[in-house]
């Protein structure tokens, strides 16, 4: 249809939800639904490809896209005396929304999806199942401040890179260290926590630090005790 014909113009059709950067607290539902994974960090800002086949999770994915495009991506919170193969086994208390903003449908039904980290969110309780996913109300009243996030106060980042070389060196992980260390200080404070494979605490340590200055910290620290006990100039 020729674009004089139309009865309104296209740049006024209304958005059924708003653009990722335009999000305020009011656009998020006070229940969602949950995407437990162990040992996996979404970060705000941060992006977060995942492989989606499980039935009950091709369920979330799809009622996330019908809808407000959130999942609530959270930690179990597994004990020594649990059996890991529990379905429903208790989670942390703080988690990350994450925003459907890529998705390709594959052959066999499954999905290869990418999550774009909005803000953590605080599990008040679980109100059941939906499709076989679990569904919970959560609070994101304390964390406003993922949405426009204060740049972390100066830290030593000569001493953060040599540290995570030095982390690298010891699991044996190559890395591409031109783009690293061409990121900016906010990319870098996102994307280093999500890559590095530490345990799900420490993951979870990097998710509760209150800001930037405080997952500088964090990510300082956890790199510190990991590295190796003599150490040397990284390769």
């Amino acid at each position: 249809m020729p674009r004089s014909t139309l009865p309104f113009a296209e740049d006024d059709v209304p958005r059924r939800i708003p653009r990722l950067g335009d999000m305020t607290l009011a656009d998020i539902p006070p229940e969602i639904g949950l995407f437990p994974l162990s040992g996996v960090l979404l970060l705000p800002r941060g992006k977060l490809p995942l492989n989606v086949f499980e039935p009950r999770y091709i369920a979330l994915v799809e009622d996330a896209l019908a809808s407000h495009r959130l999942i609530g991506l959270i930690q179990p919170r597994w004990q020594e005396d649990e059996d890991e193969e529990n379905e429903a086994p208790p989670l942390y208390s703080i988690g990350c929304l994450g925003r459907l903003t890529s998705m390709t449908e594959r052959a066999d039904g499954t999905y290869a999806m990418t999550l774009t980290g909005l803000l953590r969110f605080r599990l008040l309780r679980e109100t059941g199942l939906r499709r076989g996913y679990r569904v919970a109300r959560i609070d994101v009243s304390s964390f406003a401040g993922d949405l426009n996030e204060i740049p972390s106060e100066p830290f030593d980042r000569t001493q953060l890179l040599h540290s995570l070389k030095l982390y690298f060196q010891k699991k044996g992980l190559s890395a591409r260290w031109s783009l690293i260390e061409q990121m900016d200080d906010s990319l870098l404070l996102v994307t280093l926590p999500m890559i590095c494979p530490f345990p799900p605490a420490e993951k979870q340590a990097l998710l509760d630090a209150e800001n930037l200055t405080d997952r500088v910290r964090v990510l300082q620290t956890l790199l510190d005790l990991s590295g190796p006990e003599q150490e040397g100039p990284p390769s």
